[in-house]
């Protein structure tokens, strides 16, 4: 089994939860064959912390960006993942992941994704579930089974080139996975004791508040072409799950805020429609059913792409 797996961290004023991270990484079964951490202006201890394990640790690499005066969430963490990225020939790897630094992650984690799409190779892209604390307890941020989680995206590197990388926009977590599904490929994550990691920081909180974070959110749905009907069955979903209600409420205010403003979109019209058919499947059939029958009517198109890369020459 080819296990060569690149991992890129966008970092900035990570030192709170970073360690605990590092520390799982490098503790994998399986190791990256490279780790670049990108220092993104922190102010904080981030940079002496990243010296140190990368001064035990041949495999992690420190990339320096100039701080920009700001967390930027969305545009940021791309534009310094790329940073990154642009240090690397990824024909060398055969998977690349893109790993938040505020995670805790099971001794097992790569090692299981890697099996995983070796026995399925239509899979671009897939993750566990994260999991919150909650006191002694541990909670799900019940995510979808059809997306990989932003903070930790893994993916086959085939896949990653097709869909031309991430998007420098919030909803980037979301609009790679609808492009993988467009492609043919299959997006997916699953909720097994092997691949379950703590997310030490609350999810959407690490800028200016969790209801910040929510409407955000809802301003990255409205940027990637999400219907009306579909924003607010996600929105009063969401409205069950800390904190109640009004996290659901600030999720459709963000959206119907940007609608009103006629905000900027997200420019592939194609790919929008894709994601709209794709959500009224979804509100008709339940989400289950209907990425299932969406996976089996876009297998085609990943079989015309393999049978092209398969026949294309080789130098």
């Amino acid at each position: 089994m080819n296990s060569s797996y690149l991992l890129i961290s966008p970092c900035r004023n990570e030192a709170e939860f970073m360690r605990i991270t590092i520390d799982s990484v490098v503790s994998q079964s399986v190791k990256p064959a490279k780790w670049i951490i990108v220092n993104d202006g922190s102010t904080d201890a981030s940079a002496s912390i990243i010296k140190q394990y990368a001064n035990l640790f041949d495999f992690i690499e420190v990339v320096n960006v100039p701080d920009r005066g700001h967390r930027s969430v969305g545009p940021g963490v791309v534009e310094a993942f790329n940073q990154g990225l642009s240090r690397v020939n990824l024909d060398d790897y055969r998977f690349i992941c893109k790993l938040d630094l505020d995670l805790d992650l099971p001794q097992h984690y790569f090692e299981t994704l890697m099996q995983k799409m070796h026995q399925n190779p239509r899979i671009g892209t897939c993750s566990g579930k994260p999991y919150s604390r909650s006191g002694r307890w541990l909670r799900s941020e019940k995510r979808g089974d059809e997306m990989s989680v932003g903070m930790t995206k893994f993916y086959r590197v085939s896949c990653f080139k097709q869909i031309g990388g991430f998007v420098s926009e919030v909803m980037w977590d979301a609009i790679d996975c609808h492009r993988c599904r467009q492609l043919g490929w299959i997006a997916c994550s699953w909720d097994e004791p092997e691949l379950r990691f703590v997310h030490l920081r609350a999810m959407g909180s690490s800028q200016n508040g969790i209801y910040q974070g929510k409407m955000r959110h809802g301003y990255g749905q409205y940027f990637m072409g999400t219907g009306l009907i579909y924003m607010l069955a996600t929105s009063v979903y969401r409205m069950l799950e800390a904190p109640y209600v009004l996290g659901g409420a600030a999720m459709f205010w963000g959206y119907l805020r940007s609608m009103i403003a006629n905000a900027p979109q997200y420019q592939d019209a194609e790919l929008s429609q894709f994601v709209r058919s794709y959500q009224w499947r979804c509100l008709f059939l339940g989400k289950r059913q209907a990425t299932r029958q969406l996976d089996e009517q876009q297998q085609p198109i990943w079989k015309k792409y393999r049978h092209r890369k398969r026949a294309a020459p080789t130098a």
